[in-house]
């Protein structure tokens, strides 16, 4: 809990902060990377970096949770940050970086906002900022018990056993551990990172969901080919659809990641478009193979026909479901089944149980459309979970 008076100095100084948020966060990544380079090089991501993903997602942390902390402070801030903690659990992140970030963050707090940053302003967010740090710091120390793991040697060997190249930019990749010991167990919906060197002295490391099913020894990720208009060529699924080949071994964290199949008889509706559909698949294929009797919907949404990642057992898995149906929609309807529809898709008009439990993946545009869409269709927001690749620039404090 943060001081009367910490609070206090957080809501009068947050509308001035929330004006430069995004300027802060610049200054303190450049400040930051120049003085400890090695973080860039072994930590954070380099292609978010280029595009601004990571300085907007720090921006719209910071703020969200400052004013959760002000405004809402009944809430616990541990559930808050859990997405945070799974991210920083799968990429090793070590209990003495907070002080970094502390130190580099205040002093770009000074840097933009200037005379503003008065020794109340400061201890207020220096405060707050700890209120967010040590509840990180309890929870990553929790995850990281769960495999036995100490931070920065979370990182074990698996050999690609099999390689598909699902559509022009998407291949799959089975994997199995490259030594003796048994696969770490996962939950359906959660991710691992991958870490590939990319010159002698770095590495670049990625998130990607397990697109299988949990139960086996083997783990199959998907990965599309990152390309953007704003910055590099993703890094780390280059080299993977470059150069990872049968035999290839690659460094991998334990699973991770909070947005997981629920338990419940509750029916279930997922909504996935482009790659979208890796963690909904391992959750699909967990229900076909736990002989699940759940009434279960699947609407995908696509450029084309060509373009659907998975398709095939995406129709193989529903068919295998008793209580199953799948909504297909493409931009581009040729060689399309008969029943897919054109784009767009109207979500407010679904006919769905007020006990609906919705998983969504996509970009995070189209998630904000299709959670409105769903909630005017009268589905509970809390029911309504997403992954979202990358920095989450999307945080939705509900």
């Amino acid at each position: 809990m943060i001081s009367t008076a910490s609070r206090d100095a957080v809501r009068d100084s947050l509308p001035l902060v929330s004006a430069s948020i995004q300027e802060i966060a610049r200054s303190f990544y450049a400040s930051l990377f120049e003085e400890h380079p090695a973080l860039l090089q072994r930590l954070f991501n380099r292609g978010n970096q280029a595009t601004g993903e990571q300085q907007a997602a720090l921006a719209n942390g910071l703020v969200g949770f400052a004013g959760l902390v002000v405004h809402r402070p009944y809430l616990d801030a541990a559930a808050v940050l859990e997405r945070i903690a799974h991210k920083h659990a799968s990429v090793g992140v070590q209990p003495e970086q907070y002080q970094l970030v502390h130190d580099h963050l205040l002093s770009a707090f000074s840097r933009i906002l200037g005379p503003a940053v008065t020794s109340r302003v400061a201890a207020g967010w220096s405060e707050l900022y700890w209120l967010f740090a040590d509840a990180l710091v309890k929870r990553e120390a929790e995850l990281y018990g769960t495999f036995d793991v100490r931070p920065g040697k979370n990182w074990r060997q698996w050999a690609v056993v099999q390689r598909v190249q699902e559509t022009e930019d998407v291949i799959s990749l089975l994997l199995e551990p490259a030594d003796d010991w048994p696969t770490d167990p996962f939950l359906a919906g959660q991710y691992v990172s991958v870490a590939v060197p990319v010159d002698e002295r770095s590495f670049q490391i990625r998130q990607y969901s397990i697109s299988s099913a949990p139960g086996t020894r083997h783990l199959r990720i998907t990965v599309e080919r990152t390309t953007t208009k704003d910055g590099p060529p993703g890094e780390v699924s280059s080299h993977l659809h470059d150069r990872a080949r049968l035999g290839t071994v690659l460094l991998l964290s334990p699973p991770f990641g909070e947005v997981v199949l629920d338990v419940s008889d509750d029916p279930l509706l997922f909504v996935s478009s482009g790659v979208g559909v890796a963690p909904l698949m391992g959750m699909l294929r967990h229900l076909v193979n736990t002989g699940t009797g759940r009434d279960v919907t699947y609407i995908h949404l696509d450029r084309s026909v060509g373009s659907h990642v998975l398709r095939h057992e995406l129709e193989e898995l529903i068919a295998a479901l008793p209580h199953a149906r799948r909504i297909l929609a493409y931009g581009d309807l040729t060689r399309a089944p008969r029943d897919a529809r054109p784009f767009p898709l109207d979500f407010s008009s679904l006919s769905l149980m007020p006990d609906t439990r919705a998983y969504l993946c996509g970009t995070p545009s189209r998630m904000r459309t299709w959670r409105a869409g769903l909630v005017r269709a009268g589905l509970d927001p809390l029911r309504i979970r997403y992954e979202v690749f990358g920095p989450d620039l999307w945080q939705t404090y509900s």
